[in-house]
């Protein structure tokens, strides 16, 4: 009852699955606008994750750190470019300022909104490759010293999974696979479309079907889809690094699987740990990839994220053991209910 009565503050969308785990027992619901698929219902579909895929991409920094392989502060320019000459604050701007979106790099490069604006509404980053993101960081200006104040970029996350990958001489997409998503278990998630009527199709605000997220350069930031099932895997994972997961493994469940390595382990746990505190006195904190908000029930980690078409919530309470997952297939706008519904029914 409690998810459907959050569903029905959500509103109408072509798909929407609210997915909860409490000490690992796992409730769905789902519903939707549009006829449910022939060969699979809604929460074995692959939804969009958006920025919400940043968490990904801090855990698998966070496993190299601990893994010896790599150090937080080592600068992103030497990695992509050994030797190459650029301007100061780029020298300066390491991986943790990217992953903390503390690098002063903007949102987006400058060269990307002339591309982008034809298609904004189905396919903005589709005309941006990797070599144009990297030759955009190696060229920039920062707007502020690295270190020295916050500004969301995906652009800057989109440079730290190209600086990850030179790093490991890996491509983006093995690294990812080898580092996080096996060794979880996350066998229905992955960065690109999957066979036909495996992915969810996102969604206009007039219900307009419009075409699978095509990332370009920036898939650190934005690349991964997911089922609702592996999602709540992935927040059990967070759970059982911090103590708060008792795997009850309920029936029609899928019971967690602890990672098989201590990197991994200290990597998850370490996501639940303050790195940065903003905004007057401080009332805004992060983790090293997750939004920190107090509750009545202690502090909530949580991320979401928005494609063309589809919107994602992910969050975890260490203290009372729940975890969400919530995956819709319309489009955002501003007052748009779905972000702070869910976000709800982890504070509430």
């Amino acid at each position: 009852m409690l998810l459907a009565r959050a569903a029905g503050r959500i509103g109408p969308a072509p798909d929407l699955v609210l997915a909860l785990s409490r000490h690992g027992r796992r409730t769905l619901h789902t519903t939707g606008t549009a006829p449910p698929p022939e060969d699979r219902p809604r929460d074995r579909l692959r939804y969009e994750l958006g920025s919400a895929s940043k968490t990904f991409t801090g855990l698998l920094l966070a496993r190299l750190v601990a893994a010896g392989r790599l150090s937080y502060d080592e600068p992103a320019a030497e990695l992509l470019a050994p030797g190459l000459p650029v301007h100061r604050s780029v020298a300066e701007i390491t991986l943790r300022h990217l992953i903390t979106h503390t690098s002063g790099l903007p949102g987006l490069p400058a060269g990307f909104y002339p591309q982008a604006v034809p298609r904004w509404t189905t396919a903005p980053y589709a005309g941006y490759p990797a070599d144009r993101v990297v030759r955009a960081f190696l060229r920039a200006r920062p707007r502020h010293a690295p270190g020295t104040r916050w500004h969301y970029s995906n652009f800057a996350v989109a440079v730290l999974a190209h600086a990850l990958a030179a790093a490991t001489d890996t491509p983006w997409d093995v690294l990812v696979h080898r580092e996080v998503l096996a060794p979880l278990h996350l066998g229905s998630t992955s960065l690109a479309p999957g066979r036909a009527g495996a992915d969810a199709r996102g969604h206009l605000r007039d219900g307009t079907a419009v075409p699978v997220l095509d990332i370009g350069g920036f898939a650190g930031a934005g690349a991964v889809r997911s089922t609702p099932h592996d999602l709540l895997t992935f927040l059990e994972a967070h759970l059982a690094a911090s103590g708060a997961y008792a795997g009850t493994g309920a029936a029609g469940n899928t019971p967690f699987v602890p990672p098989p390595d201590a990197a991994l382990a200290g990597a998850l746990a370490r996501m639940r740990h303050p790195v940065l505190r903003r905004g007057p006195r401080h009332t805004h904190t992060h983790t090293l990839t997750w939004f920190q908000h107090a509750s009545p029930h202690g502090p909530v980690n949580f991320h979401a994220g928005a494609t063309p078409g589809q919107q994602a919530f992910l969050g975890y309470c260490p203290d009372t053991g729940t975890a969400l997952a919530a995956v819709c297939t319309r489009r955002v706008s501003l007052k748009d209910p779905f972000v702070a519904t869910a976000h709800g029914l982890l504070t509430d």
